[in-house]
């Protein structure tokens, strides 16, 4: 691993740090600027030597200095992953603006993923952020020259439209369906950052991707475990809230790298005359 690559990882550990915050108060509506971090158990501020992403959570043994209370080890994976994101970002475009584009795109959508699935929802924070960005980014990067797999300015705003309008359908049928929520209003601006990112066309993707995702994890691992668990207590078993994030956010960066050669794959394969 070369010198800047491993500044790259590290910087993406610090973003992972970052994250964890954004996580951790974003859902209860608090500032990620102040204050400085705590322990949840002593409430005890946490110096910076021992905020040093992963590394001081080693040193300390996952523990709090002031309490001895076990910090959990999803602080660190966060950090690993997000480092892992980024150096992935790296190994795949090198030292470009797309590859910086990739990884902050990649953060944010990890970062969504582990929100939905810890609290079973999806902060503005993140979201409306993250669209934002990806709409700066698409003009920045037409006067750059330097597009990568993201869309146009244009193909982003229909995109945006695209993924946001899907998912508030699908939500809208569901709910006429199932007679309660189907979909939340974090997976509409969710979709709508995602589309800023890919586009229209790879926006019907990801939602696609993400409920063949969905029905695979839920109908071959969620369900059979939860209903032999009830069965175990003697009760009837209901499918639990499926947190649909956790899926858009993986698909849709799925879609962003290599949504194109999926699509074409498809094509080719029921449309071979095209």
């Amino acid at each position: 691993m070369t010198l800047l690559a491993a500044y790259v990882v590290c910087l993406g550990a610090i973003v992972g740090s970052f994250l964890n915050v954004c996580i951790v108060r974003w859902p209860k509506d608090e500032s990620v600027v102040r204050p400085r971090s705590k322990c949840p158990h002593c409430q005890h501020g946490i110096a910076w030597y021992d905020n040093v992403p992963v590394v001081s959570w080693l040193l300390r043994r996952g523990r709090c200095r002031h309490c001895a209370a076990p910090i959990a080890w999803r602080y660190p994976a966060v950090e690993v992953a997000t480092a892992g994101l980024w150096y992935g970002a790296w190994v795949l475009f090198g030292p470009s603006v797309t590859m910086v584009r990739v990884a902050i795109a990649s953060s944010l959508l990890f970062g969504i993923a582990v929100t939905d699935l810890r609290d079973y929802v999806i902060p503005d924070g993140f979201t409306v952020t993250g669209f934002l960005l990806a709409m700066l980014a698409s003009v920045v990067g037409l006067f750059l020259w330097e597009s990568g797999p993201f869309a146009g300015p244009w193909d982003a705003l229909v995109g945006a439209c695209t993924g946001a309008g899907l998912i508030a359908i699908i939500g809208w049928l569901g709910e006429v369906a199932l007679r309660k929520e189907a979909m939340g209003q974090g997976d509409v601006t969710l979709m709508a950052f995602i589309g800023a990112l890919v586009g229209p066309g790879r926006a019907l993707l990801t939602v696609m991707l993400a409920a063949a995702l969905a029905s695979v994890v839920f109908l071959l691992l969620v369900a059979p475990i939860g209903w032999l668990r009830a069965r175990r207590r003697g009760e009837s078993y209901t499918l639990p809230l499926v947190p649909f994030g956790v899926f858009l956010a993986p698909a849709g960066l799925v879609a962003l790298l290599w949504g194109t050669s999926i699509i074409g794959w498809y094509l080719g394969m029921f449309f071979p005359a095209l």
